[in-house]
């Protein structure tokens, strides 16, 4: 039997998924490219961030339970690919998909908008944190394991890098980001970075709690933070 077409198909195979897992990263183009390339006026953006402020709440801080994601402070071009990606359906993400709708908050010049505003927000000053405090072995651990596998792309302390749309980390609730890196390690978040999943691939649960832990205790500079847990938007008197 002539195995040499059967060889080709299976290659073939796995090069379209291989595409299709490259796609799903970031493919760019199209309503993302449009809103990156759009200068964002954060006054307009207030307006849009109306919709948001229902879940992030005003100050755009999310909620401890991990429910909602802290926005404020993060990149901009993060926040377009995500809001780009929900929108093309490319991230599931039944919760907001309609919020995040043309009709809900505008075109692309909306999305420029939205992130010029929310990225300028000052952040929590105690987000939710892991159980484990510093000097504990699983502190230790979990540092050793963001070191090996999180520092290239996050950076020492997981400022992110905007320009290739890795996320800022540090400040993040800790329900929220191991929610997250749960989906990416077992292939349930569908635009995730195919290098990232590769990397925590290997994580154990208990690897995963404790890198995330150490992540939700990386100390926030302090001119990003507001001056009190206590703060309110006043854009939103």
């Amino acid at each position: 039997m002539n195995y040499e077409p059967l060889f080709k198909a299976v290659a073939l195979t796995a090069g379209l998924v291989l595409a299709g897992s490259a796609w799903a990263w970031n493919e760019g183009g199209g309503e993302q490219s449009e809103a990156l390339h759009d200068v964002g006026n954060p006054e307009d953006g207030l307006d849009v961030f109306e919709v948001c402020s229902a879940c992030h709440m005003p100050e755009g801080w999310g909620t401890e339970d991990g429910t909602f994601p802290q926005l404020a402070g993060q990149h901009a071009q993060v926040l377009i690919k995500q809001l780009a990606d929900i929108r093309a359906k490319n991230r599931d993400n039944p919760t907001m998909y309609p919020f995040a709708l043309p009709e809900s908050i505008g075109d692309a010049q909306a999305l420029a908008d939205v992130v010029a505003y929310i990225e300028k927000l000052p952040m929590h000053p105690e987000n939710g944190k892991g159980e484990w405090k510093k000097g504990t072995p699983e502190f230790e651990q979990g540092k050793n394991l963001f070191a090996d596998n999180c520092v290239k792309c996050h950076g020492e302390i997981g400022l992110g890098m905007p320009e290739k749309f890795y996320p800022r980390i540090n400040g993040q609730h800790y329900k929220y980001m191991l929610r997250q890196f749960e989906w990416i390690r077992d292939g349930r978040r569908r635009n995730a970075n195919p290098d990232m999943v590769k990397q925590i691939q290997g994580f154990s649960d208990k690897d995963m709690k404790m890198v995330i832990n150490y992540v939700s205790r990386i100390p926030v500079p302090k001119d990003n933070l507001a001056p009190s847990a206590d703060w309110l938007n006043p854009d939103f008197d």
